[in-house]
């Protein structure tokens, strides 16, 4: 299953270079690796993981992953495209809003820890993007997603969240 998803990841990408220069691909896989080896949850959240942008950013529809990996690996990645479209979007502007709509769309808690290994991977990566994207991005993450992944019992993933965050908020108090 997970190697079904990896291939299809690489394919998927495979014309795609993230900001850093690094083959798109690499962004799905590390995030899979957070699902892995640092939350750690199932092969159908790896799978998932892999699969997360594939959806949003490429050619293959929702239809595609539901006829080769199911519905629930459909499922989860669906609910992850939903969640970064209500970002993109700004439809709310209230961190217990925008935490209230996000649980309010999902159907299978894996969508969430999906989602926040995502956005720790997108943190730990933020200097390649631009100043704006890296302050919005870091109080996204500090607002929203630190205090749910604490909500959600992950510690760990919480304090790096806020760790990351501080640093791009805060340079000189940071260092």
């Amino acid at each position: 299953l997970i190697s079904r998803a990896f291939y299809l990841c690489v394919d998927a990408h495979k014309n795609t270079i993230r900001a850093s220069g690094e083959p798109y691909w690499t962004h799905p896989y590390a995030v899979a690796l957070i699902v892995a080896k640092e939350i750690p949850l199932d092969d159908v959240s790896v799978a998932s993981a892999l699969l997360h942008d594939v959806v949003e950013d490429t050619h293959y529809t929702i239809e595609d992953i539901r006829a080769e990996f199911g519905p629930v690996i459909a499922e989860i990645v669906d609910g992850a495209t939903k969640i970064t479209d209500v970002f993109k979007s700004h439809e709310v502007t209230q961190a217990a809003s925008y935490r209230k709509l996000l649980l309010s769309m999902v159907n299978d808690v894996r969508v969430m820890l999906v989602k926040f290994a995502d956005r720790l991977h997108n943190m730990r990566t933020l200097e390649y993007l631009s100043p704006q994207k890296q302050q919005r991005m870091a109080k996204e993450t500090l607002d929203i997603f630190a205090p749910f992944a604490h909500r959600f019992g992950l510690g760990n993933v919480k304090w790096e969240m806020e760790d990351l965050a501080f640093k791009y908020l805060n340079a000189e108090a940071y260092n």
